[in-house]
C-alpha cells in the first residue's frame, strides 16, 4: 500500500502531466470543428475551462512536492510551451491560460510532501476522474459519429481514438491511485511499453499526415519513425513477465525515443518559428513533445529497475 507521502507525489505528478495533455485535447477537438458544429466545439470549451481549473488547483497543491526528476524531464512543460500558446492563440482565436504555464515554470524545486494534504489530493483526483470520464465520453460519443459520417472535423478518426485511449490510462492510473494500489514493476513496465510505443508510432504518423506536401525530408523523417515504433510496439506486444529480453527492448526503445523526441523538439522550434510548412499549430508540437519527455522518465527509470 502507497505511503502517505508517495500517494500526495504519484497524484500530483500524474495530474500535473496529465491534466495539461488532456485541456489541450479537448482545445485541439475545438478547434477542429467546422461552423456547422459548433455547439460541439462549445461543449470542449466548456470542458477546457473545466481541466484548466483542475490543472491550476494542482498547481497549487504541487508546489515543494513534486520530485527533481519530474520537473526536470520536460513532461510538465518545456521551455517552447508559452511561445507554442501564444502562436497557438493567435492562429486560433481561442484563449490559452498562459499564466499557468508560468507557475509551472516557477514551482519549488525542492520536494518536500506533507502528509496533511492527503485529504485534498484524493478530493482533487475524484474531480479528476469525473471531469475526465465526461472528456472521454465525449471523445467515445464524437468518435462513433465520425466514424458512422454523422460530423466533420479536420481531426483523424486515429487522432480521436488516439487520445481516448490516453484519457482511458489516466483514469486506470487515478483509480489505482486511489485505492493506494502498488503497482508490479515489470508488469508495470511491459504495460507502458505496450501503450507508449504505440502512441510513439501515431504521433509519427500524424506530424507526417500533417506536414505540407513539399516537406519532403521531415515526410521521410516522420515515416521512419512510425516504421520504427510500430515495430517496437509489436516486440512489446510479446511481452510477459517471464521474457528474458525485456532490458533489451526497453534500452532500444529508449534510444529511438530520444530520437522521436530529438524531432518533435526541432519540429516544435521550427513551426514557432513558421520555419515548417504544415498544417500542425505549434501547441500541438509541444504537446507530443512532452509526452516523448514523460515516455522518456518513465524508460529511463524502467532501465535502471531492469540493470
Amino acid at each position: 500500500m502507497l505511503s502517505n507521502e508517495e500517494y500526495i507525489r504519484q497524484s500530483l505528478e500524474l495530474n500535473l502531466f496529465f491534466m495539461r495533455i488532456m485541456k489541450e485535447h479537448a482545445f485541439f477537438l475545438e478547434a477542429a470543428f467546422s461552423p456547422k458544429d459548433q455547439s460541439l466545439a462549445q461543449q470542449a470549451d466548456a470542458l477546457r475551462c473545466e481541466l484548466t481549473t483542475l490543472l491550476a488547483e494542482t498547481i497549487m497543491l504541487a508546489d515543494g512536492v513534486i520530485s527533481p526528476e519530474v520537473f526536470s524531464s520536460g513532461e510538465i512543460v518545456t521551455n517552447f510551451t508559452c511561445d507554442a500558446e501564444r502562436a497557438t492563440e493567435f492562429y486560433t482565436g481561442i484563449q490559452l491560460d498562459t499564466e499557468l504555464t508560468n507557475m509551472e515554470l516557477s514551482l519549488d524545486r525542492n520536494p518536500a510532501p506533507s502528509s496533511l494534504l492527503v485529504d485534498q489530493i484524493s478530493a482533487l483526483n475524484q474531480k479528476a476522474i469525473t471531469a475526465v470520464t465526461v472528456l472521454a465520453d465525449y471523445k467515445s460519443q464524437l468518435l462513433q459519429d465520425i466514424l458512422s459520417c454523422k460530423i466533420f472535423t479536420f481531426n483523424y478518426p486515429l487522432l480521436v481514438r488516439h487520445i481516448l485511449r490516453e484519457a482511458h490510462l489516466y483514469l486506470k492510473t487515478l483509480h489505482q491511485l486511489q485505492t493506494r494500489q502498488e503497482v508490479n514493476i515489470i508488469e508495470d513496465i511491459i504495460a507502458q511499453e505496450k501503450f507508449w510505443n504505440r502512441q510513439m508510432a501515431e504521433h509519427a504518423k500524424f506530424i507526417r499526415g500533417l506536414l505540407d506536401p513539399t516537406e519532403d525530408a521531415l515526410f521521410d523523417t516522420a515515416n521512419r519513425y512510425g516504421k520504427v515504433f510500430d515495430a517496437l510496439s509489436e516486440q512489446a506486444m510479446t511481452m510477459t513477465e517471464q521474457t528474458t529480453i525485456l532490458p533489451q527492448l526497453s534500452s532500444k526503445t529508449y534510444k529511438a525515443t530520444v530520437g522521436l523526441r530529438d524531432f518533435k523538439r526541432a519540429g516544435t522550434e521550427g513551426l514557432i518559428q513558421c520555419k515548417i510548412k504544415a498544417i500542425i499549430v505549434p501547441l500541438l508540437g509541444d504537446h507530443v513533445l512532452r509526452e516523448a519527455n514523460h515516455y522518456l522518465r518513465l524508460l529511463h527509470k524502467f532501465n535502471r529497475r531492469l540493470q
